[in-house]
Order: C-alpha cells, then sequence, then structure tokens
C-alpha cells in the first residue's frame, strides 16, 4: 500500500509565468510531473461513501483512478477514467472541480485543508495515456441500429461515444466545418489545447462514430428526414446554445462591437491569432467585456493576447457574485485585466466613422435577492461615467440557435427557446427524439452537457431494446 501523503494542501499547478503567457497563447497550465501526480494522489483517503463521486456529473470512479495513480498504475487509471467519460483529457482542463467533484472532497473539509486535486490528476492521466498509451479504440460488435447525434460538442459526443461503445451505428452531424463544438470555437487555445480536442474525436471515429461536418440540420436535412430515409431510429439533439444575447442599449451596432461568440470563434476556429492569419478582427487599444462567466474571461484575456493594451471586465454584480472559476478570474487579474465591478453600461459611443470610441456606464449596488437568488444590482444615482475603448465584446450568455425547432413540427420549446425534455433523460415532445447539454439548459458547463449526453445515450439503448416506449 502505498504510503500517505498528508500534507494539508494540494500541490500546486506549474504554469507560465503571466509576465510571458499574456503575449502567447500556448497553454497556460503545463500540468503535474510523475511525481507530482503521486505524491497528490496519495493524499486521497478513499473514503467508502465516494462523495467526490457522486458530485461527478459522468459518475467516474473517482477513488478508484486516484488509487491507480498511487500506486504508479496509470494506464489502469486511465481506463477507470474511459469507462464514464469520453473526454478525460478535456475535462481534466475545463470541468469546474471546485464547484463539483472537489467540493466534496473530505480532505477539503479538515481544518486548514484543501481538496485533492481530482481534475489536475485526471489531466495528468489522460495526458499520459496520450504519450505512452499502446492501446488503440477499436470498433465493437454492431448491435444493428443506426442513431444520429446532431451537434459534436462535449455532449453529442459523448452520447456518441456511450452509444457506439454499445454496438450502435452512429452519425454526427456538424454545422461547421471542424467538429468539437463549443470545444473548438468557444475555449482559447491557451486554456484548450485543440490538438487534445482532435485526439479525444479521433479516438471516436476510430470506435466506428461517423463525424459529417458542414450539416446544418434544418436546412440540409431535417430531423424527420433522419428518422426517415436516413433510417436512425433515434436522434439526439446536442446542437448548444450559440446564439448570443444582447443588452439592446444605444449603439450596439457600432464597429467595434462582437459578441464574445464571434469573438473567439475568429480567434479559436479560425485562428485569428496565427501570425499568418487572413481571419479580420480588430486591433483594439482598449477593450471592454461585458459580463462575469469564464466566456467574459476567456474574451478578455484572448484581446490581452492579440495586442490590447488594456482591458476590461465589466460586470454589474460584485466579485462573489461573479459565475466564473475562480481559477479564470485569478489568471485574468494575473496578467492585468481589469475588473470593474458594480458597474452596467447604458450606451455604447461612437465617432464619426461609426466606430467604438467610449461606453457609457452607470454604477450599480446591490438590492434584494432576485429569482436567481443573488441580490439584483441597481442604479446608483448620479454616478454615470464614460469609459475609453475602442472595442467592446457582450458575454451576457447565448441562447439555442431556432432553426432546428423552427424546422421539427411538434418539437416543445419554452420561451427561452431552449427545448422542453421529460425530466433527466432527455425525451423530448417528439417520439423518437431526444436532446440534451445547452440545447435544453441554455449555456452551461461542459461536464453537465457530459453529463446530459450520457443520460441520453442510456435512454435511447433502452427505448430501442424495447426497455421503455
Amino acid at each position: 500500500m502505498p504510503k500517505a501523503n498528508m500534507d494539508p494542501k494540494k500541490c500546486p499547478m506549474p504554469s507560465q509565468d503571466p509576465g510571458v503567457r499574456k503575449h502567447n497563447f500556448d497553454e497556460v497550465a503545463l500540468g503535474y510531473t510523475y511525481e507530482m501526480a503521486v505524491n497528490e494522489a496519495k493524499r486521497c483517503l478513499n473514503c467508502p461513501k465516494k462523495p467526490c463521486r457522486s458530485a461527478c456529473p459522468v459518475n467516474i470512479d473517482i477513488p478508484a483512478f486516484i488509487a491507480c495513480v498511487a500506486a504508479e498504475d496509470m494506464e489502469g487509471a486511465y481506463q477507470v477514467l474511459a469507462a464514464s467519460s469520453t473526454l478525460p483529457a478535456v475535462c481534466g482542463r475545463v470541468c469546474p472541480q471546485e464547484k463539483q467533484c472537489e467540493s466534496m472532497c473530505v480532505r477539503g473539509k479538515m481544518k486548514d485543508g484543501e481538496p485533492v486535486g481530482i481534475g489536475r490528476l485526471e489531466r495528468f492521466v489522460a495526458d499520459w495515456h496520450r504519450a505512452n498509451g499502446s492501446e488503440k479504440p477499436t470498433v465493437p460488435a454492431s448491435n444493428g441500429h443506426r442513431v444520429a447525434v446532431i451537434g459534436s460538442g462535449p455532449s453529442g459526443l459523448t452520447a456518441a461515444g456511450d452509444l457506439a461503445r454499445m454496438g450502435y451505428q452512429v452519425t454526427v452531424y456538424e454545422a461547421l466545418h471542424e467538429p468539437g463544438g463549443v470545444l473548438v470555437y468557444g475555449i482559447p487555445e491557451f486554456r484548450l489545447p485543440k490538438a487534445i480536442v482532435r485526439e479525444e474525436i479521433d479516438g471516436l471515429r476510430a470506435m466506428g462514430v461517423e463525424i459529417c461536418t458542414n450539416m446544418v440540420i434544418g436546412k440540409i436535412l431535417t430531423v424527420d428526414e433522419l428518422l426517415g430515409e436516413l433510417g436512425a431510429e433515434a436522434v439526439y439533439i446536442a446542437s448548444g446554445a450559440g446564439l448570443p444575447r444582447f443588452m439592446n442599449i444605444p449603439g450596439e451596432s457600432l464597429k467595434g462591437v462582437y459578441s464574445a461568440n464571434e469573438y473567439l470563434t475568429r480567434i479559436n476556429l479560425m485562428k485569428a491569432y496565427l501570425p499568418d492569419s487572413k481571419t479580420p478582427i480588430k486591433k483594439s487599444r482598449k477593450v471592454a467585456v461585458v459580463g462575469g462567466g469564464n466566456v467574459a474571461m476567456d474574451a478578455a484575456r484572448s484581446a490581452l493576447r492579440l495586442g490590447a493594451e488594456e482591458v476590461t471586465i465589466v460586470y454589474r454584480r460584485s466579485m462573489q457574485e461573479l459565475p466564473a472559476r475562480q481559477e479564470e478570474v485569478e489568471h485574468a487579474m494575473e496578467e492585468g485585466v481589469v475588473f470593474r465591478i458594480l458597474t452596467n453600461p447604458v450606451e455604447v459611443l461612437g465617432n464619426e466613422n461609426g466606430e467604438v470610441c467610449g461606453m457609457r456606464c452607470v454604477e450599480m449596488e446591490l438590492g434584494e435577492p432576485d429569482a436567481s437568488g443573488r441580490r439584483r444590482p441597481v442604479v446608483k444615482p448620479n454616478s454615470e461615467f464614460v469609459l475609453d475603448v475602442d472595442t467592446m465584446i457582450m458575454a451576457i450568455g447565448n441562447s439555442p440557435n431556432p432553426l432546428i425547432r423552427s424546422t421539427t413540427p411538434g418539437l416543445e420549446s419554452n420561451s427561452h427557446g431552449c427545448i422542453v425534455t421529460d425530466g433527466p433523460d432527455g425525451l423530448t415532445s417528439r417520439e423518437r427524439v431526444y436532446a440534451g447539454g445547452d440545447a435544453v439548459t441554455g449555456a452551461a458547463t461542459v461536464i453537465l452537457a457530459m453529463g446530459a449526453g450520457k443520460q441520453a445515450a442510456k435512454a435511447i439503448d433502452a427505448y430501442i431494446r424495447g426497455e421503455t416506449k
């Protein structure tokens, strides 16, 4: 039995120096060394009730994979991960472990203690396997049934992988020219290298999953055609939430106003950050990013790396309500992003050429809690001021694109444009049509979308095998 490590603190993650990394798109976190990973794994108490596992949306047997790391059985650790997760190298980088598995870790509940670095260990194991694993995925024996998946983001890929393992012939339809969904168009290279996403997707292809790109469902094909002449016995809609929201304030149509979705897509999917890129993107001097989530942090940190002199996060609530991951906020601060909290824009100002030249804002103060449970921001009287900016990026959320629901008769959606499902299995108002991820919840996290994909795959299998109606 490996000797326990009772250090109350988790092993720090090695990372690039902030003064260096804010000028490049290389990955910020460098990952644990072999010795760091083994030592950190030995901090796990292997609790009999496994509270960390119950807090994982894809139900990874966390103590089991960590025990393998502590025993230096890295391939065994990977096999435990792979039994539950289609994308371990991705989750180890972008999953909000601090709000899920690590929040339940007993080590973190001890006096002056910190939880085991579960996400960091997941990343290490997945990366170790990529570099050293010799066992390649194989095509499972076919069960003779066909399923279509719409969208190749984390939810669609998870459902496709689980169904393929069960023997289904799975075809994934992706609207963009490259699969990966938000993993390739939304999350920057410095947080999630695209080579890793491609390798995870290649693993699914090796299992027999067919991925068709440039396939806009609702325009090129409809859900009814997938269920009809194309022979799918069930369809899983995992088309995400790619329709950006704006504030509907004056000046939002000026040159230099972006949605975070467009801004990050140009940088990540269309490679605007590369020196020889032909993708147009504004060379900004002073940038304001409106919003406080992970997407806002990604946009702000990307703007810095593109050469902006000053980047400001403008958020209408306080730091306590900021929804972004603490790690992302800390990294942004280390890199020099300015945080203007309790501030809200009311107008975008333009010059004679129709270009952004400023942002009129008001200061806010927190009143009574609203429906979300957070204190409602209200305008502070006589607090108006102008922020000097030449670029404004709106990062206040996204909603699902209406194309699929508008071309699928009988598919029920709610007032926010999200597809309505009957419980966690993802069954929609249409027979044989399931949905999950951001298309159902609105913009949320990668791991929650993956959890929905797993639930739907299980439900689709039960339906096709005749266990449910």
